[in-house]
């Protein structure tokens, strides 16, 4: 995404309006720790996905204040002028670790902490959760499409449906959970994810026949494109398609009616035609579960859009960003203490946390082993948090092919109820235990 204009103002105003009374009463110096986490997952799913943490760091260093927003902030008296020069001087300065990017998260891991005076550290929260929330709801949705899929690739092509920087968000996050190529040329040229599209049915309607849409097409991208073939008929349209481009068409697409049933008559029609290679790929409001419903037919890939950008349901992660631990004065050097929240519904665990999976002795996970401090790794443990920013510079900056590499990974050492789209309990519980001492 592009954050040029800078990121300081994509913030809720009761981050500010703390930040002014902090100031006044002294406490903004004190030493915080708050910490990102999910109380539940989306209602029935096994899993999280942890996206969006590139984006947050590039936005991280975006947050700043100049004259335009500090003149908007004292012009309509969002803030005084005492909080207004301290917010001129404005860099985050403190440290964050989290999971690393697709990576795989359950009820109350903790995905990202942020540690700094509670002033630098609180003015954050809005811009994590805003990014987070919505990138992680993405590769939620996405990993359960990918492993719906099988080994079928699958098409990003959600942007008419959602914001337009939205959708270049959900570009990336569909591509860290694996899916191969999007339609959206922003996302191709800010994040590098590959990029597909051919034509659609307003082109065939274009020209005076089908037969004339086909060569047109033909002509420009070459006998191995796609050509959809559902604006008339379906049996005409492939029967010119392998006429026009012989056995070399590289594929069919289609986006109406029964796809499985539509998919198995048009397989046979190109293997009769003597295109067997041609492949089929289908688009047309698919979700994760239309998808599975279609893995018995003869398709080769899949074009997923409204159901992707929308996270298949649950648009929010439902993540949270709760102090957890403060010091009792502005030392630098004075010591942490936990705090937490017991609101009926919505409590928080106190104490800065560190995570573990905990793995059997064949690899596969079990429980996610949350601790207060430092943990004790038993034998199969894998640590989870990586540091991401350490003194206000990032640290933990990778392209997304690292990234896509660690969800395969992640995903691959859950136990197999994980990839069921059935509903259910996560696939590992949580187990919070007591670790040594942090300060």
């Amino acid at each position: 995404m592009d954050f040029s204009d800078g990121t300081a103002l994509l913030t809720d105003r009761y981050e500010l309006t703390m930040l002014q009374a902090a100031l006044r009463s002294g406490t903004a110096g004190r030493r915080a720790v708050f910490e990102v986490f999910a109380r539940s997952l989306p209602a029935g799913r096994r899993y999280g996905v942890v996206a969006g943490t590139g984006r947050l760091l590039d936005a991280i260093e975006a947050f700043t204040f100049g004259p335009a927003e500090l003149e908007f902030l004292t012009g309509n008296g969002i803030v005084d002028g005492p909080t207004a020069e301290w917010l001129g001087t404005y860099r985050f300065t403190g440290e964050v670790r989290g999971y690393a990017e697709g990576e795989c998260y359950f009820p109350g891991s903790p995905i990202l902490t942020v540690e700094g005076t509670f002033a630098e550290a609180v003015l954050l929260e809005t811009l994590v959760l805003s990014i987070l929330n919505h990138d992680c709801a993405i590769a939620g949705a996405a990993s359960r499409m990918v492993h719906a899929a099988g080994d079928r690739p699958l098409i990003e092509m959600g942007s008419r449906r959602t914001h337009e920087r939205a959708a270049v968000a959900a570009s990336r996050a569909a591509h860290v959970a694996g899916f191969t190529t999007t339609s959206n040329l922003e996302a191709g040229r800010r994040y590098g994810v590959p990029t597909a599209g051919t034509a659609a049915h307003a082109f065939t309607l274009l020209h005076d026949s089908e037969r004339h849409a086909f060569e047109a097409q033909l002509a420009s991208l070459g006998d191995g494109t796609t050509l959809l073939v559902d604006t008339y008929d379906v049996e005409r349209a492939v029967r010119t398609a392998v006429d026009l481009a012989g056995p070399a068409l590289g594929a069919v697409r289609i986006d109406s009616g029964d796809l499985g049933a539509v998919a198995r008559d048009v397989r046979g029609l190109l293997d009769g035609l003597g295109a067997p290679d041609t492949r089929i790929v289908v688009t047309g409001d698919l979700d994760e579960y239309g998808i599975a419903a279609l893995a018995a037919a003869p398709v080769d890939g899949y074009g997923v859009g409204t159901s992707l950008v929308t996270g298949s349901g649950a648009p929010t992660a439902s993540l949270v960003y709760k102090l957890v631990a403060r010091a009792d004065g502005t030392d630098p050097g004075a010591p942490l203490r936990p705090v937490a929240k017991k609101s009926t519904g919505k409590p928080s665990r106190g104490g800065r946390k560190t995570a573990v999976r905990r793995l059997d002795a064949r690899g596969t996970a079990a429980a996610e082993v949350v601790s207060v401090g430092e943990p004790a790794p038993a034998g199969h443990d894998r640590p989870l948090q990586v540091p991401l920013v350490r003194g206000g510079e990032v640290v933990g900056r990778e392209d997304l092919a690292a990234a896509r590499a660690r969800h395969l990974a992640s995903v691959a050492e859950l136990p197999a109820t994980a990839l069921q789209l059935s509903k259910g309990d996560p696939a590992l519980p949580t187990e919070f235990a007591e670790g040594g001492p942090r300060r």
